[in-house]
């Protein structure tokens, strides 16, 4: 594969090729990556690369824009019939673009936000000191439960009534649980704030109406097109009619020049995809997947955060077998298991080392795999981390893994 850049340039074309390798061999568990249909990857490389296209369909600052214009209207369309959405923006280049797009059109530098702690489960852009939402703006953040590492509405509704900040920010990265948007809205309303749901994990799941949409409850929503959606790297916004121009205005010009328009025709390609009835049954096996896999994990005596899942991901906490998350990480890429360390709730461990990993199942699932893989999978990680970093067993295991991926191709 890569004949013609291996042809003009060998270097470029092996990193492609030993990728490519990579991910059939490997056994993919991060729960925000996934495989897209080769057609996804067909217009990700197509002519659409060759056209700037500042503005919007119809309100272009350049020529020739009459077919991109076309896969972008193709992309609003379905991204809005997929969740019933009143106004969709497709041209952010990533999550944390539509995010930052969001605040510049609802906001003021300074003002009080609310979001979810990145420790228990948040994202950067919810208000992390090192980031631009952090940096930006006064942030109040919620929590887990210590007990039941599940979020508490009650408190949470007490902490935006004593801080009242402007926006509070739904959604995570690294939860299990299933988010009550509605509750989340009444809090929003009770205190006078916007609602921003950030979908970006589970927008598979609610466009298979697996989990509750947010779309009814929020102000805004924004998400990826990757992860559960199975679309290409990028992101997308969804708003009441009522912030459409300021929400539009605020991407572009606001915080992005020319939209990349190979990714939107990509995008609305995915989108499609995700209308036909296959995707509700791939989603259906996500999380079947997942909670099997949760419970394999558990048997096997690790501890998932907030004792199961009921969406595509867990939380697993790898130091009651005495192995840090970046411990665990780098033992599973010699077997070809492809993890990342990930904090816990009260982690005791810094987030570099961590006191677990993250794990997901929309990877694995693409490719075919089901119930009696995540098992086999549970167990070859057990066993992983059971050994010495050089023990030859390592090896036995790592054949196993290539064994088994050879059986499910990606793109073969």
């Amino acid at each position: 594969m890569y004949e013609r850049i291996s042809a003009i340039d060998p270097e470029v074309g092996d990193a492609l090729n030993l990728e490519l390798k990579r991910q059939e061999s490997h056994i993919e568990l991060i729960a925000s990556e996934n495989f897209v249909a080769a057609e996804v990857l067909d217009a990700a490389g197509s002519v659409l690369t060759n056209k700037y296209a500042e503005g919007y369909p119809g309100r272009r600052y350049y020529g020739g824009c009459q077919f991109v214009d076309v896969a972008e209207e193709l992309a609003r369309d379905r991204i809005k019939q997929i969740y019933g959405a009143e106004h969709a923006n497709v041209q952010a280049h990533s999550g944390s673009q539509a995010n930052m797009a969001v605040y510049l059109a609802l906001l003021n530098h300074g003002d009080k936000i609310m979001g979810m702690d990145l420790s228990h489960g948040g994202h950067l852009t919810h208000g992390h000191p090192l980031n631009f939402s952090g940096l930006s703006f006064d942030v109040i953040t919620y929590e887990v439960e210590r007990d039941s590492e599940i979020i508490n509405y009650d408190a949470l509704a007490e902490k935006a009534r004593k801080h009242r900040p402007k926006m509070i920010i739904a959604g995570a990265s690294a939860y299990s649980r299933t988010i009550d948007f509605e509750r989340f809205a009444a809090i929003a309303k009770e205190v006078g704030a916007l609602l921003m749901v950030d979908m970006a994990h589970i927008a598979g799941l609610v466009a298979a109406g697996l989990h509750p949409s947010p779309v009814p409850h929020a102000d805004v929503v924004t998400s990826t097109t990757h992860k559960t959606l199975r679309g290409p790297r990028g992101g997308f916004i969804l708003c009441k009619e009522q912030y459409a121009a300021a929400i539009d205005r605020a991407l572009f010009p606001g915080v992005q020049g020319g939209p990349l328009m190979h990714i939107i025709a990509a995008k609305a390609i995915a989108f499609g995809l995700a209308l036909k009835p296959e995707f509700k049954a791939y989603q259906l096996k996500v999380i079947e997947n997942a909670k099997y896999l949760a419970a394999s994990f558990e048997k096997r005596g690790f501890r998932i955060i907030s004792g199961g899942t009921d969406n595509h991901l867990m939380l697993v906490d790898t130091f009651v077998k005495g192995k840090t998350g970046r411990t665990v990480e780098k033992r599973l890429d010699k077997v070809g298991i492809t993890v990342n360390k990930n904090t816990i709730p009260f982690d005791q461990n810094k987030p570099m080392v961590a006191s677990g990993i993250r794990v997901g199942t929309p990877a694995v699932t693409t490719r075919g795999m089901g119930l009696s893989e995540m098992d086999q999978i549970t167990e070859w990680i057990d066993q992983a981390i059971s050994v010495e970093k050089d023990d030859p067993e390592l090896q036995n295991i790592l054949t196993q893994v290539e064994q088994l991926t050879a059986k499910f191709p990606i793109y073969g």
